[in-house]
């Protein structure tokens, strides 16, 4: 009964320590660099201080990703439907010049950065990628309120647009 007992508070401690980290972005996050369309260097961190006060609905997609494509119908309804909130892209393109090409043949509204250190760097590890398109939400105090979705019709993701 003892060890059932500490098993079971190892695991609940766990549980929280991991949601709780996921409420910030970490330093390693925050510091990765991305390219901008104006082809500047900047990090993640001048990205959210960019849109300070203002809630941010985060896109990580590429114009290669066939989900991706298949969502940005419904990712403009909540633009539209939500024309408020600080949209910001970041791209796992493979090459600057698809990325470019895919904002406008897909005429995405929005921060556009490529994600120079691809799945791997410190976003992508942030993230804990394994599928795109991933969306999070940042309030407006800059605490992640939706750390991961990849559907636009989310409960959660829809929950904290409203």
């Amino acid at each position: 009964m003892r060890k059932l007992f500490f098993a079971f508070l190892l695991g609940s401690t766990l549980l929280n320590c991991q949601s709780e980290s996921l409420t910030s972005f970490s330093e390693a996050a925050l510091n990765d660099e991305f390219i901008s369309l104006g082809d500047e260097r900047v990090s993640f961190n001048t990205v959210l201080e960019k849109h300070k006060g203002k809630t941010i609905f985060v896109d990580v997609w590429a114009s290669w990703c066939k989900d991706c494509l298949k969502a940005i119908p419904k990712f403009k309804e909540l633009q539209n439907e939500f024309p408020e909130m600080a949209y910001v892209h970041l791209s796992l393109d493979k090459s600057l010049s698809a990325w470019k090409k895919g904002i406008q043949k897909h005429k995405l509204k929005g921060d556009h950065y490529f994600m120079q250190s691809g799945w791997k760097g410190p976003m992508g590890t942030f993230l804990d990628l394994d599928w795109i398109p991933r969306y999070m939400i940042v309030d407006a105090s800059g605490k992640i309120v939706v750390y991961k979705a990849i559907k636009t019709k989310d409960k959660n993701l829809r929950k904290h647009l409203k």
